[in-house]
């Protein structure tokens, strides 16, 4: 397909074909699953995932002209000239799900922050992402890596770096390495009850994530924080990056801040 790619939509087009069955092959396809994916661009993955005869098959693609050659080549498929931002995530209710796909650099974080937390019927997502950006969604706490991201994430699913991916199987290639990353969607009864009282939590803890909990907390500090400190195993002087993600959730339960993502 003849398309230059477009710098405003932070695309790198995926030319090697080894590496792009070794992507689906992490979605483990087979008739009953179906598939949505995100940003097809040229139709790398597009490919591979229609030669698994899905039982159905959605594509968001914000680049219009994109979007119309892959209607051309595919008519049988479904394919949506959207942006994947806008998507109303929150009503996916098919448990045999696969979201997949080759994320724009500069949207990346943000529409997997948008995903895992408002949809939860879906069986697993693979996406492709900066390397750094994966770290950071697989880190544990105590890691350099570990910050509000892995957090945020890791209250929602179950993450994995499955592999990297070298920038010479791009066109353009970017300067930085990309990885592939799964979630799966934690259960329903393992979710934060309040996401937007977690956002907040982070939000204000990773703002001065350097400095204690004692004195990033100082404004709302009451014997309920002591207690749970306490009961947590958790040091007034510990800082953000050693309270894992469950801790958090539950930090963020008694603490009535301002809604709003980070």
């Amino acid at each position: 397909m003849a398309h230059r790619a477009k710098r405003s939509l932070g695309q790198n087009f995926l030319v090697d074909a080894n590496v792009c069955r070794k992507i689906v092959s992490v979605l483990e396809l087979d008739e009953s699953s179906s598939v949505l994916e995100i940003g097809p661009g040229q139709g790398a993955l597009t490919r591979h995932i229609l030669e698994a005869s899905p039982a159905a098959y959605l594509a968001l693609e914000k680049d219009t002209d994109l979007a119309a050659e892959l209607n051309r080549r595919w008519p049988e498929a479904e394919i949506r000239a959207a942006d994947a931002l806008d998507f109303p995530w929150e009503e996916l209710n098919d448990p045999q799900l696969r979201i997949a796909g080759n994320l724009p650099y500069n949207v990346g974080s943000r529409l997997i922050w948008d995903i895992v937390s408002r949809a939860e019927q879906y069986e697993r997502a693979v996406f492709m992402v900066q390397l750094e950006v994966a770290q950071r969604l697989t880190a544990t706490y105590g890691q350099s890596a570990y910050g509000a991201l892995s957090i945020w994430v890791q209250n929602f699913a179950r993450t994995k770096l499955v592999f990297k991916v070298p920038p010479t199987v791009f066109r353009p290639q970017p300067k930085v390495e990309s990885a592939i990353v799964t979630f799966f969607p934690l259960h329903a009864a393992l979710r934060p009850k309040s996401p937007s009282a977690l956002a907040s939590v982070l939000r204000l803890c990773f703002q001065k994530r350097r400095k204690q909990l004692s004195n990033i907390l100082k404004l709302y500090w009451n014997n309920e924080i002591d207690y749970w400190l306490e009961h947590s195993g958790l040091s007034p002087s510990a800082r953000p990056e050693n309270v894992s993600p469950t801790q958090f959730a539950e930090l963020s339960m008694l603490f009535s801040l301002a809604d709003g993502p980070l």
